[in-house]
C-alpha cells in the first residue's frame, strides 16, 4: 500500500484582494471575541508601505499567515508581529516554511535581523524558536500587550520573550553535556518548583510545563503560578547578563552567563 504524498506548503506574498481572507484566518486561529487580531485594511496598508504579509497554501487553500513590520534600526530589522497556522495544518512544516520565506524575503531586502515575541510558557513554541530556528533571547517583556481577549491566552498575563533571528548567519546551538542546576522544575502537582539559587557561572536550566494552555483551562491557579515563577527567574537572570541559548529535548530553557 503506497503512502499518501506529503504536500509542501507554498508561501507567497498576499495581494490586497486576499487580505480579508488572511484577516479572517487569523481570527479563526486566535478565536478572538472581538474579531481578528489584525484587520484587513491594516494588512493592505502594511503590504503597500513595504512591510511583509504572506500566506501559506496547501492545495491552494490558505492555511497560514505571517505579518512583519519594518522596525528599528531602520532598514535592518523586520519585527514579525504575528504568524499563525490552522490546527488541521499543524505538523506539516507550514510554520517553518513561513519563517524560511520570511527570512528569504528579508535577505532580498537587505534586512539582517528578524525579531518577534512569543509566550515563554508555551513549550512547543520555545522549542521551535530556539532549538529548530536558532533564535537568541533579547528581553523579557512583562504583560506586553495588556489584556488579550482570545482563546489562546486564556485570560493570562501577556508576558512575552523578545527574540532575534539572524537572517544570514547563526543557527541552533549545541547543548552542554552532563547534569545542570535546575533553577525551576515541574513539581508533583504540575506547578513550578523553585530550585537552588543561581551562581554567576556555568549553565542552568529552567523547566516549562508540558501544556500551559491545558493548565489555563483545567487548573488556572497553577497556570498563574507558572507565569509568576518563570517571570521572576527570567527577569532576574536576563537582567544579570544571562542568555537563553536553547531549549533541550525535555523542554527546558538552557541559559549561560554571557562572557
Amino acid at each position: 500500500m503506497s503512502m499518501p504524498t506529503r504536500v509542501q506548503a507554498e508561501v507567497r506574498l498576499l495581494a490586497p484582494a486576499q487580505m480579508p481572507a488572511a484577516s479572517a484566518l487569523l481570527g479563526r486561529i486566535w478565536s478572538r471575541t472581538s474579531g481578528s487580531p489584525v484587520d484587513a485594511a491594516l494588512l493592505v496598508a502594511l503590504a503597500h508601505s513595504g512591510s511583509y504579509v504572506s500566506g501559506a497554501f496547501l492545495d491552494e487553500r490558505l492555511v497560514g499567515v505571517s505579518v512583519g513590520l519594518l522596525a528599528a534600526p531602520a532598514g535592518r530589522t523586520l519585527h514579525s508581529h504575528i504568524t499563525g497556522v490552522l490546527d488541521d495544518a499543524v505538523g506539516r512544516g507550514v510554520g517553518r516554511t513561513l519563517k524560511e520565506h520570511q527570512r528569504t524575503w528579508c535577505a532580498a531586502h537587505g534586512i539582517d535581523t528578524i525579531t518577534w515575541t512569543f509566550d515563554p510558557l508555551v513549550r512547543r513554541n520555545a522549542y521551535f524558536n530556539f532549538h529548530v530556528l536558532g533564535v537568541t533571547a533579547r528581553e523579557y517583556l512583562v504583560d506586553f500587550y495588556g489584556d488579550l481577549d482570545d482563546a489562546i491566552n486564556g485570560g493570562d498575563r501577556s508576558d512575552r520573550l523578545l527574540v532575534a533571528w539572524p537572517v544570514t548567519a547563526g543557527g541552533p546551538v549545541g547543548t552542554p553535556v552532563g547534569a545542570l542546576d535546575e533553577v525551576l522544575s515541574v513539581g508533583a502537582d504540575g506547578g513550578p518548583q523553585p530550585g537552588a539559587p543561581v551562581v554567576d557561572a556555568g549553565w542552568c536550566a529552567l523547566a516549562l510545563p508540558p501544556d500551559i494552555e491545558g493548565l489555563r483551562r483545567t487548573a488556572p491557579d497553577l497556570a498563574r503560578a507558572w507565569r509568576s515563577a518563570l517571570r521572576e527567574v527570567l527577569v532576574d537572570l536576563l537582567g544579570r547578563g544571562w542568555v537563553v541559548h536553547t531549549v533541550d529535548s525535555s523542554g527546558r530553557y538552557l541559559l549561560r552567563k554571557a562572557a
